[in-house]
Parts: structure tokens; sequence; C-alpha cells
């Protein structure tokens, strides 16, 4: 009967954690010259340098302009002319950026098709650059590269153009008539026809 009236467990609870945090405060604003003045000065500072660096990396989760997973294709699989029919017609609305990403993913599809990569779900773009280079070695560089340019399209927010599409594409026709070298480590290859080259 006496203790009708007091708050409740959860009230309790929140009064608590307000005080702690109050007590947090206090402390920080005894710690800061200037006292709260000071430390409202440091707090807007720190937002600003957050808000900036924001900015500057742009958006934390974009949204997405086709399909934007941590692997390279979709969960349906397609055919690397598939992929370059999808990258053709996008290229041809001029939307570069979906353009680059669907002939990225035509090109790691050939490299798959051609028995030259493992076909494996959840490969990134980097991995499949690294892997097809040491059977492409002459195409390192530009393996690298078309990774590059479709991480800064699919995850930085970055924006394609005709020239960045156009060096993708060509990659993408190079690959396709080039003898691969199979000698060496390369797990995930099948020798087909005569062997090494």
């Amino acid at each position: 009967m006496y203790h009708e009236n007091d708050p409740s467990l959860l009230r309790r609870l929140l009064d608590w954690v307000w005080d702690r945090i109050g007590d947090l405060l206090n402390a920080a604003a005894g710690a800061t010259p200037g006292g709260w003045v000071g430390l409202t000065v440091v707090v807007l500072i720190v937002v600003l340098l957050l808000v900036a660096l924001r900015l500057r990396m742009g958006a934390l989760r974009p949204t997405p302009t086709v399909e934007r997973r941590g692997d390279l294709f979709g969960a349906r699989p397609r055919s690397a002319a598939e992929h370059r029919a999808e990258a053709e017609r996008h290229a041809a609305s001029g939307h570069w950026s979906e353009a680059l990403q669907e002939r990225m993913r035509a090109l790691v599809r050939s490299l798959e098709e051609r028995a030259l990569l493992d076909p494996r779900p959840g490969r990134t773009a980097d991995e499949a650059a690294a892997e097809a280079s040491r059977v492409l070695p002459e195409h390192a560089d530009a393996l690298r590269a078309a990774a590059v340019a479709f991480d800064e399209v699919t995850y930085a927010d970055r924006t394609a153009d005709r020239a960045a599409y156009a060096r993708l594409r060509d990659l993408d026709d190079a690959v396709r008539h080039s003898r691969p070298r199979l000698d060496g480590d390369f797990s995930g290859t099948t020798t087909t026809g005569g062997g090494a080259p």
C-alpha cells in the first residue's frame, strides 16, 4: 500500500540511464575548456567533420541502379551473351554505368564458360580479375582497372561514361580472342583441347 505510487521498474531504469548520461555530460563539460560552451563547440566540430567526410566519400549505402550485391552476379544465372546483349541495350540508351556493370559480368561469365574460371557464386570483380590475370597475364592491368571501374560504379555510386564502357567492351572482346596461359598453379582451371599453349 505504501508503494502503490512508486515508479515502475521501467521508469526507474530510464531515470537511472538519464542520470548516468547527465553525469557523463557533466564530466565531459568539466573536462572541456570552456565548460558546456566548449563541449558544444567540440560536438559541433565533430558533427561537421562527419558530414564533410560523408560528402567526400559519397553515400554509405547507395541506392541501387542495377543490382548492388557483394557478388558480381544476380540470383538468376545468365550467359555471357545475355549479359553482353543487356550491356548493349543500356549503352544504346546512354546508361553507361549499367552498361559497364553488365559488360563486366559478361567478361567474367565468358571466362567461366571457357573453363578459365571456375563458376563460383559470390565472386567479386576484384577476385575475378586476380584469378583471370593468372591465365591472361597480358591483360592483367586492364582486368584490374575493369574491376576498379565496376566497384566504383557499383559501390561508390560513381557514374561511368562512354569511354569507360568502351574500354571494358574492348577488353571483353580482346579477352574472348586471347589464348590463355595454363601453365603454373591456377586452381579452378580446366585444360581443354591440346593442353597449355
